[in-house]
């Protein structure tokens, strides 16, 4: 049986579009009031944001939702209402001095 033509083409856009559709499914956090990326946070346990149009981090409601050997670190980002939107938290590696 022959391949129908153009289904190759088709998997591949549709391949293409939903990587796209993936990436813009990111919260762009500016673009949203504190009291809905609070929600969305503690709604999901985990949320990766965009916190401007080239940076973005992971964001959790506490350390559950982080490694093993990570810790939290209190998170203010800015937000469509406020400048310091405390969202909760990001994970990261202990160090030495966190030890202590």
């Amino acid at each position: 049986m022959k391949p129908m033509p153009g289904l190759r083409a088709g998997l591949v856009a549709l391949a293409a579009l939903t990587a796209t559709s993936a990436m813009a499914a990111r919260p762009f956090a500016p673009a949203m009031n504190c009291q809905a990326l609070t929600n969305l946070i503690e709604r999901n346990g985990a949320v990766v944001l965009s916190t401007s149009r080239t940076t973005y981090d992971r964001y959790v409601v506490d350390r559950r939702f982080c490694e093993r050997t990570e810790i939290t670190k209190p998170a203010w980002i800015v937000s469509s209402d406020n400048d310091q939107c405390f969202i909760g938290y990001t994970c990261k590696e202990r160090v030495r001095d966190d030890l202590y």
